[in-house]
C-alpha cells in the first residue's frame, strides 16, 4: 500500500531511476535520514526511512525532497515522485516496482536527458483593472458606461463589467501563452499549455 502524506512507518520515496544496483547517496533525506535505492531489474526508487506516520508539507520537508532530487541529477535523469509519497516498506516498493517496470520503463526513456522546467508569466502592473482600462477601448467604454460618475451603479452593473472584464482578461492570458509558447517550442523537446505538466530540454 502506498499512502501520500500519511500512513505507518514505512519508506519515503523520492524518484524512480534507472539502475542495475543498490546505492546510497548519504543522510541528505527528510529528517537527515539516509537516501538510498531499492532496485527490481533495471528500475529502482530512490528513498529513506521515515517513522513518523505522516508528514507535512514544511519549508524544511520540501526542501529536503528537493534536494534529494537536485543530487540525484547528478549521475541520471530522475523521474520524480510528488512529495508526501509514503510506501509500507521494501517489499511492497518492489511488488510496485514489479508490476510498473515496463511503464516506467517507457518513461525513464522519455525523459532521459532532459529537464521539466514551469514558467509563470504575470502582469506586472500595480492594479490589473485600470491597466486593461487603459489597453482595451472595450473595458473602457463599459467602464464609464456603467460605472461613470453620471450614475449610481447598480449590482447588475458591476457584473456585467466584471464579466467584461474576465473574458478579456482570459483572452489576452490564452494570446501571450500562445506566444510564448511559440518562442519556446523551438529549444523545447515537449511544451505543455497551463494546467499540464511539460518536458523541456
Amino acid at each position: 500500500m502506498v499512502s501520500k502524506a500519511g500512513g505507518k512507518e514505512g519508506k519515503y520515496l523520492y524518484a524512480v531511476i534507472p539502475v542495475e544496483e543498490d546505492r546510497e547517496y548519504g543522510d541528505i533525506g527528510i529528517d537527515g535520514e539516509r537516501v538510498y535505492l531499492i532496485s527490481d531489474n533495471q528500475v529502482g526508487a530512490v528513498v529513506s526511512n521515515f517513522s513518523n506516520g505522516k508528514i507535512r508539507p514544511e519549508r524544511r520537508h520540501i526542501a529536503a525532497h528537493q534536494a534529494v532530487l537536485k543530487r540525484l541529477m547528478v549521475d541520471s535523469t530522475p523521474l520524480p515522485i510528488a512529495f508526501g509519497v509514503i510506501a509500507e516498506g521494501a517489499k511492497e516498493i518492489k511488488r510496485i516496482l514489479s508490476l510498473n517496470r515496463k511503464s516506467f520503463a517507457e518513461q525513464l526513456h522519455r525523459v532521459q536527458g532532459k529537464v521539466e522546467m514551469g514558467l509563470r508569466v504575470t502582469w506586472d502592473v500595480p492594479n490589473i483593472f485600470e491597466y486593461f482600462v487603459n489597453t482595451h477601448a472595450e473595458i473602457r467604454s463599459a467602464r464609464d458606461q456603467f460605472l461613470g460618475s453620471n450614475r449610481v451603479p447598480t449590482q447588475e452593473d458591476k457584473i456585467e463589467v466584471g464579466r467584461l472584464f474576465d473574458r478579456v482578461l482570459q483572452e489576452d492570458r490564452e494570446e501571450h501563452t500562445e506566444r510564448v509558447e511559440s518562442i519556446l517550442s523551438c529549444c523545447c523537446f515537449e511544451c505543455k499549455m497551463p494546467g499540464r505538466t511539460g518536458v523541456g530540454r
